[in-house]
């Protein structure tokens, strides 16, 4: 995938994550020690009701799906950044998180050769097609024709 490979528009939909207790708590005793994420029966009182992600952790996952989406050859440059992140609902253990991202900018870039910009509107969704975390984001992709 190459920037002319990306037109406004263009949807798609990928992965399949699978979130467990392991791994919540894992990346969360790592980052974000805090104890809904931590501890399931502290957790019960929280305001999520129950042990779950951090939203840390869901951006994460979002990013592995996102890099394992990507095809062997790429023109992936990185990000300058993303916009607008938010966490919608918790993401709890036993949910399956998956991608549906639809471009909404494509352009050249002014200060890069041979460079294209593409931005992205992203949602995160689990199993019941619930949207846990959405972002814009923004990537830098190699020109076929440089």
């Amino acid at each position: 995938m190459y920037f002319e490979d990306f037109q406004t528009g263009q949807t798609s939909e990928f992965g399949a994550y699978e979130v467990t207790i392991g791994e919540i708590k894992e990346f969360a005793s790592k980052y974000d020690p805090q104890f809904f994420h931590l501890d399931d029966e502290a957790a019960k009182q929280s305001l999520f009701g129950g042990l779950c992600a951090s939203g840390w952790h869901t951006a994460a996952m979002f990013m592995r799906m996102l890099i394992d989406n990507l095809p062997a050859e790429h023109g992936s440059l990185g990000s300058p950044g993303i916009n607008n992140l938010k966490w919608l609902k918790p993401v709890y253990p036993g949910y399956i998180l998956s991608v549906r991202g639809c471009v909404t900018q494509c352009r050249l870039s002014e200060s890069k050769p041979g460079v294209g910009l593409i931005c992205v509107n992203y949602e995160i969704v689990n199993q019941h097609n619930l949207t846990v975390m959405t972002l814009e984001s923004n990537a830098f992709f190699k020109c076929k024709k440089s």
